[in-house]
Protein backbone atom coordinates (compact mmCIF):
# COMPACT_ATOMS: atom_id res chain seq x y z
CA UNK A 1 0.00 0.00 0.00
CA UNK A 2 1.30 3.27 -0.95
CA UNK A 3 1.30 6.31 1.34
CA UNK A 4 -0.05 9.69 0.96
CA UNK A 5 0.69 13.28 2.73
CA UNK A 6 -1.74 15.20 3.43
CA UNK A 7 -1.94 18.76 5.09
CA UNK A 8 -5.25 19.64 6.70
CA UNK A 9 -5.81 22.98 9.22
CA UNK A 10 -5.75 22.64 12.22
CA UNK A 11 -9.92 22.41 12.72
CA UNK A 12 -9.77 19.95 10.12
CA UNK A 13 -7.22 17.66 11.83
CA UNK A 14 -8.98 17.80 15.57
CA UNK A 15 -12.56 17.39 13.55
CA UNK A 16 -10.67 13.97 12.13
CA UNK A 17 -9.16 12.73 15.49
CA UNK A 18 -12.33 13.50 16.75
CA UNK A 19 -14.04 10.47 14.44
CA UNK A 20 -10.92 8.44 14.91
CA UNK A 21 -11.68 8.42 18.89
CA UNK A 22 -15.50 7.40 18.15
CA UNK A 23 -15.22 4.20 16.75
CA UNK A 24 -12.02 4.26 13.83
CA UNK A 25 -8.91 2.65 14.47
CA UNK A 26 -6.69 4.77 12.66
CA UNK A 27 -6.40 7.89 10.59
CA UNK A 28 -6.25 6.02 7.41
CA UNK A 29 -8.86 3.95 8.27
CA UNK A 30 -11.16 6.85 8.42
CA UNK A 31 -10.14 8.65 5.88
CA UNK A 32 -10.11 4.96 3.51
CA UNK A 33 -13.69 4.88 4.63
CA UNK A 34 -14.51 8.41 3.49
CA UNK A 35 -13.14 7.68 0.27
CA UNK A 36 -14.78 4.51 -0.35
CA UNK A 37 -18.22 6.30 0.49
CA UNK A 38 -17.15 8.76 -2.15
CA UNK A 39 -16.17 6.36 -4.69
CA UNK A 40 -19.83 4.26 -4.34
CA UNK A 41 -21.38 7.63 -4.30
CA UNK A 42 -20.23 8.57 -7.43
CA UNK A 43 -20.89 5.10 -9.16
CA UNK A 44 -24.47 5.67 -8.19
CA UNK A 45 -25.18 8.44 -9.52
CA UNK A 46 -23.30 7.33 -12.30
CA UNK A 47 -25.88 4.32 -12.68
CA UNK A 48 -28.60 6.52 -12.29
CA UNK A 49 -27.41 8.55 -14.82
CA UNK A 50 -27.70 5.93 -17.31
CA UNK A 51 -30.34 4.57 -15.91
CA UNK A 52 -32.23 8.06 -16.74
CA UNK A 53 -30.72 8.07 -20.01
CA UNK A 54 -32.07 4.72 -21.53
CA UNK A 55 -35.38 5.75 -19.96
CA UNK A 56 -35.06 8.64 -21.88
CA UNK A 57 -34.44 7.13 -25.25
CA UNK A 58 -37.92 5.53 -25.31
CA UNK A 59 -36.52 2.01 -26.66
CA UNK A 60 -37.86 -0.63 -25.04
CA UNK A 61 -40.38 -1.66 -22.57
CA UNK A 62 -41.66 0.39 -19.68
CA UNK A 63 -40.00 -0.61 -16.16
CA UNK A 64 -41.99 -0.38 -12.69
CA UNK A 65 -40.43 1.40 -9.74
CA UNK A 66 -40.02 -2.26 -8.11
CA UNK A 67 -37.65 -3.42 -11.23
CA UNK A 68 -35.64 -0.24 -11.36
CA UNK A 69 -35.08 -0.98 -7.51
CA UNK A 70 -34.08 -4.45 -7.93
CA UNK A 71 -31.45 -3.35 -10.83
CA UNK A 72 -30.27 -0.69 -8.43
CA UNK A 73 -29.93 -3.22 -5.52
CA UNK A 74 -28.10 -5.69 -7.82
CA UNK A 75 -25.71 -3.12 -9.55
CA UNK A 76 -24.96 -1.58 -5.94
CA UNK A 77 -24.08 -4.64 -4.85
CA UNK A 78 -21.85 -5.53 -7.35
CA UNK A 79 -20.02 -2.14 -7.60
CA UNK A 80 -19.80 -2.34 -3.58
CA UNK A 81 -18.02 -6.21 -3.91
CA UNK A 82 -15.60 -4.90 -6.55
CA UNK A 83 -14.70 -2.25 -4.16
CA UNK A 84 -14.20 -4.47 -1.25
CA UNK A 85 -11.64 -6.29 -3.62
CA UNK A 86 -9.38 -3.10 -5.20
Amino acid sequence: MESMNVSLPKGLRHFVHEQVATGYGSVSEYIRELIRTDQLKKQQESFERQLLEGLAGGKGHPLSKADIAALKKTLLERSANRSATE
